[in-house]
């Protein structure tokens, strides 16, 4: 018989317990170690996600990039955007292109220059994309109160706005 594979919470038990031992400070090796072990299962999660939607990672990123996007973007941008090269940019853009997901239109002040926004269907697949994941991000948060899922959002927001901050 297999051993048995120890819980979340055990594993991130003896997570800080190691890296308190080599000189980390407890309290912040708690939060950090929880973040990443939190965002390493719901990443997990995502991939199976997408892959059942029928989208790699890197489409996802390019629809999500313009779904949170106030306008229309380059693909010069979108390559910025997601950490790939313009080449693998155009590909991603076919793929999604021929799925109905986006449309490419010529920039109205720049002819040679070319636009990518989502179109409905793009959006409505974002849409169905991101309700499924509320279900299991929301079973991953149901023992917390609205109040303290309120408490939690402002002090990551705190952290998140220290980012910018940070010389890593």
């Amino acid at each position: 018989m297999g051993k048995r594979r120890p819980s979340a919470a055990e594993q991130h038990r003896r997570a800080v317990a190691a890296y308190v031992a080599a000189g980390g400070e407890e309290s912040v090796q708690r939060v950090i170690t929880a973040i990443g072990s939190l965002s390493r299962k719901l990443d997990q999660w995502y991939a199976r996600q997408l892959a059942d939607l029928g989208v790699t990672a890197g489409e996802w990123a390019v629809i999500a990039a313009l779904a949170k996007s106030d306008s229309a973007l380059t693909p010069s941008q979108l390559a910025d955007l997601t950490n790939v090269a313009p080449s693998s940019m155009t590909h991603r853009l076919d793929k999604l292109a021929e799925r109905g997901f986006i449309e490419r239109t010529p920039d109205a002040e720049n002819r040679t220059r070319i636009q990518v926004g989502l179109t409905q269907d793009g959006w409505e697949f974002f849409s169905v994309a991101i309700r499924g994941s509320d279900v299991v991000e929301s079973d991953v948060l149901q023992d917390l109160s609205d109040g303290d899922r309120a408490e939690l959002a402002r002090l990551l927001e705190v952290v998140i706005a220290r980012l910018d901050d940070v010389d890593a």
